[in-house]
């Protein structure tokens, strides 16, 4: 028979971590937390199961939990020492639903459920505070509403807000019961007769909601953003209340066993004295810190109001760190005094706090040096590369809120998702202001690159969501007045429109007037630690996409092991270059070619110089060749004039010429091997650019170089052979001229599946291959990549590709031809080296493809080699990424 309720109280529970896909994040916590002998209110968990059950079968019940919830309340009852739905001594049950993994657009927790007209009365009197038992009852009758009949917040929000300016009350003051009895008539008329009196049809609408959510359209958009599993369901948690809002010896607040955002062994978080848990994550109310802020004034800590509690959280908070060898995030309250643990999971953090947390925990002998490396998600690293607040800037500081998010972004105000996304969509950055967010922002904050709000805290979902994201953000920014209809906020008397720039240091909480000058941070300290530890466990070897000086030093800092792709054609876009580059391809015959090349040759040799001294003997692949022509013929009369001058030609002549060589598809046609076949020319102006300057930077710098030279879009041997031998006889040349020998490899870049197809052919005459993975997708999946954006996002959403093939290697069809032209290559030279030069060597998932098939080493922007560098440890361990619950 299947088991559908898993009970749990203080001491004892069924289940616990090790079903977490049948109990979710929250009722697997409370059981590992029950079974710890720690401070749980009893309860018990539904199964995922049942909400699978409920889904596949047009939303009926499975056959059995109705009896599994009945029995299951009965041993709450006896546990908790009153019954639920008991008219004199009521027990009130809390209802939240547990996913397996974080999943914003599920119900919010239901709090209160069991009151109704009759029992709050009851409540009352067992309390002896009349005040609170109403308090309880309107909020009850809130959640219920907006939970359960699809009604919004403000629609009660709104009323109250009213009522308290009428009667002169502040807006946190706390009303009188005869306050909130008048309160409760205005919400059971927003009602209109919906709000169930029968205490077991409130708990069953909770229970079927809680289902219901699993599958509303913020969540599926939440699992469709972050490939989270549709058919995982959610648990649903019920469990007896404990009441915050007693008292001033009571409240309700939130605690990480080390700090989220700077990774500091102390417990960190929020407290709100005399409050359940929605007041703290709402945003009405600005709660206080768990701990006192040394040297500073106390401002009604947990620590300094209620002592006692606070050491005991403070305990209990290092308990279950060491229990689950993580740092957690745990929901609690206080109830006259008395500590109760609501919640515990991963807690999600900066990525900065992430790396000293994971270094700090593998050194106390928490954890060993691999899963420090698995706690880290490599994209996250990014964070570490974007800009900080140039101190020496002076901008105009127009507020200052809590440094929720750190980091800091420049960008225009947009107060909507929609406008977000169409602001990201043009290339520009966005800064999404909000009074505060909720999980329907996701989609607005994922697009933007900071976030704004006027309310909310540390907490807080706008900070949550932040961090996990990597955005900065500052929340509870003083004296923002937000006004969605006009589209605009103002602060410190000015006004700032949608459109206006706005800079936001979510490390600090200031918000300034502007574009604000960045720095990039120091790569040292824990990050250069944990890189240490990722470059012993790694086989992959990384290197960096990079033809300027500035992006090979860039390489460097960031810790490529070379460069594994040096674009020539990409040297070529300025000034005077050009011109002689347009000259070369206009030219009618092989001498006005070698007229042009003559132009480029010592720039050429300069720039491969200069690549060569600064990677100082690490490997440099040097592409040959590669232009699309549409990107180099003249556009504009101007242009055209331009060449014609440097010529001595006739501008209609070579107009004439530009119009010949112009071509329908330009990706594949008249570009890479093709030209250096039909120019040969041009093969031996770069080879002997080349050559000297590799003997010129050894000379200089007393180092060998380590040069290989890639001849691109080959797809076949007979190609590559013609230009290997213009090749050779350049070196032979050069020696003699210099007398120095060149020492250099010559490969193959496969961007072809016919290329693929015949690597091991190929293989006989390259030393190594190198697959461009860009063209392969393209020239594999008949998809253009400049073009894909028009439907692209439909084939993910609709599932026909699981995700961006351009983003993530599509391993299927790319990644068969990669394996494919890997083995061959492998058969017929064996010491063959084996790369992969696309973007996809900079995503972890793509990174953890290569590994597996053995490729020797992945070349990406040198941005993302740090990325590259922990996918490759992370993948060589066998390890996934961290990914902790955030719900």
């Amino acid at each position: 028979m299947t088991k559908w309720c898993y009970s749990f109280r203080q001491g004892e529970a069924e289940g616990g971590a090790a079903l977490g896909d049948i109990l979710g994040s929250k009722g697997a916590g409370l059981a590992e937390m029950a079974r710890l002998g720690l401070p749980v209110p009893p309860g018990f968990t539904i199964s995922s199961d049942a909400c699978r059950h409920y889904h596949t079968y047009s939303r009926q019940a499975p056959p059995g939990l109705t009896e599994a919830v009945d029995a299951a309340l009965k041993k709450l009852a006896a546990d908790a020492g009153h019954a639920f739905g008991d008219p004199k001594w009521p027990l009130l049950v809390a209802v939240r639903p547990s996913g397996r993994v974080s999943t914003p657009g599920l119900m919010g927790t239901a709090l209160n459920i069991g009151l109704n007209d009759q029992t709050v009365a009851a409540l009352a009197e067992a309390c002896g505070d009349e005040r609170f038992a109403y308090d309880c009852y309107r909020r009850l009758v809130e959640i219920f509403c907006c939970v359960a009949l699809d009604h919004e917040h403000h629609e009660f929000e709104e009323p109250l807000e009213e009522f308290k300016e009428a009667k002169g009350y502040a807006r946190d003051s706390n009303l009188s019961a005869s306050d909130w009895r008048e309160i409760l008539g205005r919400y059971f008329e927003i009602a209109k007769g919906g709000f169930p009196q029968d205490p077991r049809e409130q708990l069953w609408s909770a229970i079927r909601s809680a289902f219901v959510s699993w599958h509303s359209p913020r969540a599926q958009s939440y699992r469709a953003l972050h490939e989270i599993p549709e058919d995982i369901g959610a648990a649903v948690v019920v469990q007896a209340m404990v009441f915050g809002n007693i008292g001033g010896d009571s409240g309700a607040g939130v605690a990480f066993s080390r700090n989220p955002s700077t990774g500091a062994r102390e417990i960190f978080g929020e407290f709100l004295a005399n409050a359940q848990g929605e007041d703290l994550t709402s945003g009405l109310r600005t709660p206080v810190p768990i701990r006192k802020d040394a040297g500073k004034p106390d401002a009604g800590s947990l620590e300094a109001s209620l002592p006692e509690a606070f050491v005991e959280l403070e305990q209990c908070a290092a308990r279950v760190e060491r229990h689950y060898h993580d740092m957690q995030n745990m929901e609690f309250t206080i109830e006259g005094g008395r500590l109760w643990l609501l919640q515990t999971k991963p807690g999600r953090r900066t990525t900065s706090a992430a790396l000293k947390i994971a270094i700090d925990m593998a050194n106390e002998g928490l954890i060993d040096r691999e899963t420090a490396l698995s706690r880290i998600e490599p994209a996250s690293l990014d964070q570490l590369l974007h800009p900080t607040i140039d101190p020496s800037d002076r901008p105009l500081v127009l507020a200052s809120g809590l440094p929720a998010s750190p980091g800091a972004a420049c960008g225009e105000i947009v107060f909507s998702n929609r406008d977000a996304e169409e602001v990201a969509a043009l290339g520009r950055k966005a800064i999404l202001v909000r009074i505060e967010t909720s999980p329907d922002d996701i989609a607005g904050m994922h697009a933007a690159d900071g976030v704004l709000t006027a309310r909310g805290g540390m907490t807080s979902h706008a900070a949550v969501v932040a961090r996990g994201m990597g955005k900065p953000c500052v929340t509870a920014a003083t004296g923002l007045r937000i006004d969605y209809d006009l589209q605009s906020f103002t602060v410190g008397g000015r006004r700032f429109e949608k459109g206006d720039t706005i800079t936001v240091d979510g490390s600090s909480g200031k918000v300034m007037a502007g574009a604000v000058r960045m720095l990039r941070p120091a790569l040292t300290g824990e990050f250069a630690t944990l890189m240490g530890w990722a470059d012993k466990a790694r086989r992959l070897r990384v290197r960096a996409n990079a033809e300027t000086p500035s992006d090979a030093r860039a390489a460097l800092k960031f810790g490529a092991e070379g460069i594994g792709l040096a674009r020539t054609e990409h040297m070529f876009f300025e000034g005077e270059r050009i011109v002689a580059v347009r000259e070369m391809i206009l030219a009618d015959g092989a001498s006005g070619r070698r007229a042009a090349l003559a132009k480029l040759l010592p720039m050429q040799r300069e720039d491969f110089k200069e690549l060569f001294e600064i990677m100082a003997g690490l490997p440099v692949t040097i592409r040959l060749l590669d232009p699309p022509l549409h990107e180099f013929l003249p556009k504009t009369d101007t242009e055209l004039a331009n060449v014609a001058k440097a010529m001595g030609a006739d501008p209609a002549k070579l107009n004439k010429r530009a119009q010949e060589l112009s071509e329908s598809n330009p990706m594949l046609g008249f570009r890479g091997v093709r030209l250096a076949v039909a120019f040969p020319e041009i093969v031996d102006m770069q080879a002997r650019a080349i050559f000297e300057a590799a003997i010129e930077a050894a000379i200089e710098t007393g180092k060998p170089t380590h040069l290989e030279i890639m001849v691109p879009l080959v797809f076949a041997k007979a190609e590559l052979d013609l230009v290997k031998a213009r090749v050779e006889a350049t070196a032979k040349a050069v020696e003699i001229e210099t007398g120095i020998a060149s020492r250099y490899r010559i490969g193959a870049m496969i961007e072809l599946p016919r290329a693929a197809l015949l690597a091991g052919d190929i293989a006989r005459s390259a030393e190594f291959i190198s697959f461009g993975t860009n063209d392969l997708t393209q020239t594999t999946l008949g998809i253009s990549r400049d073009d894909a954006g028009a439907f692209l996002k439909s084939y993910v959403a609709k599932g026909v590709l699981p995700t961006d093939p351009f983003v993530t290697l599509d391993a299927a069809g790319v990644g068969e031809l990669i394996a494919l032209g890997c083995e061959r290559a492998r058969q017929a030279r064996p010491d063959i080296t084996l790369g992969v030069c696309g973007e996809h060597g900079g995503d972890p998932v793509s990174i953890e493809f290569f590994e597996r098939i053995g490729v020797d080493y992945v070349s990406c922007s040198p941005f993302r080699a740090p990325i590259a560098r922990l996918s490759a440890a992370q993948a060589a361990l066998g390890r996934s990424t961290y990914g902790g619950s955030d719900e």
